[in-house]
């Protein structure tokens, strides 16, 4: 299978079945549908969107997170126990870019009708809290502070993970973050960003499907195709 591959960045389970039927005349869909998840299982393939694949053993994104942000979020979610909620930090990022910043934010993302409470609640345990803030304001208040807490609405769907306990994000999710707002993510616009793309599309296996819904969601889909398709060959759509 390697040798049979090894030309294309990027194929479909259409080019596995037409392969396997190629050298094993009657062969039953089940039977690759198996072989396709043990290969994924054993790292000589990885998925990266639905129905495509890679060669090669995939590396899942798991960031690393404070304890401090860990006992935020346990905060938030006894105070919230039925709201969706994603905690993350800007700082995540450093690992992808060229240049880093010196200041980070914690942003918590909640549902919209939860918001409100989020500030009020995070406002008595610490002082620079904002939501959903403008250049204006952070330019005047938030880039003279030390440590900025930035609450969210959580888009519907967003793709999240748990980590140890604690609901943060996937790096499809922010990828499409810091192209939706340029505002939080100043830090991160332009040729930054290319370099935090490429970083990622070749340090981590991508879902992209998962990364174009949200994106859709977003608002953002056209925009990440035509941007993506200028950063990674395994880019596919």
């Amino acid at each position: 299978m390697n040798r049979h591959f090894k030309s294309k960045a990027v194929f479909e389970t259409q080019d596995i079945v037409a392969f396997y039927e190629q050298t094993e005349k009657g062969i039953k869909q089940t039977t690759i549908n198996w072989r396709v998840h043990t290969l994924v299982q054993s790292g000589v393939l990885q998925r990266i969107g639905r129905g495509k694949f890679a060669l090669g053993e995939g590396k899942n994104y798991l960031p690393e997170i404070s304890s401090a942000t860990k006992n935020i979020f346990k905060k938030l979610k006894a105070e919230f126990p039925y709201a969706n909620l994603c905690v993350w930090n800007t700082s995540f990022l450093n690992e992808f870019m060229q240049h880093q910043p010196n200041r980070f934010f914690l942003l918590v993302e909640i549902d919209k009708e939860t918001t409100n409470s989020v500030f009020y609640f995070l406002r008595e345990i610490k002082k620079s809290v904002f939501i959903e803030p403008t250049s204006d304001i952070l330019e005047k208040y938030i880039l003279k502070e030390k440590e900025v807490f930035i609450v969210k609405p959580l888009i519907t769907e967003a793709p999240t993970q748990s980590n140890n306990g604690t609901e943060t994000t996937t790096i499809e999710k922010m990828l499409v973050d810091i192209l939706s707002d340029d505002v939080i993510f100043s830090a991160q616009q332009g040729t930054e960003m290319r370099t935090i793309f490429k970083n990622a599309f070749e340090k981590y296996t991508i879902n992209q499907s998962r990364m174009l819904r949200y994106a859709d969601r977003r608002r953002k889909k056209e925009e990440l195709i035509k941007f993506a398709k200028t950063i990674s060959n395994l880019w596919q759509y």
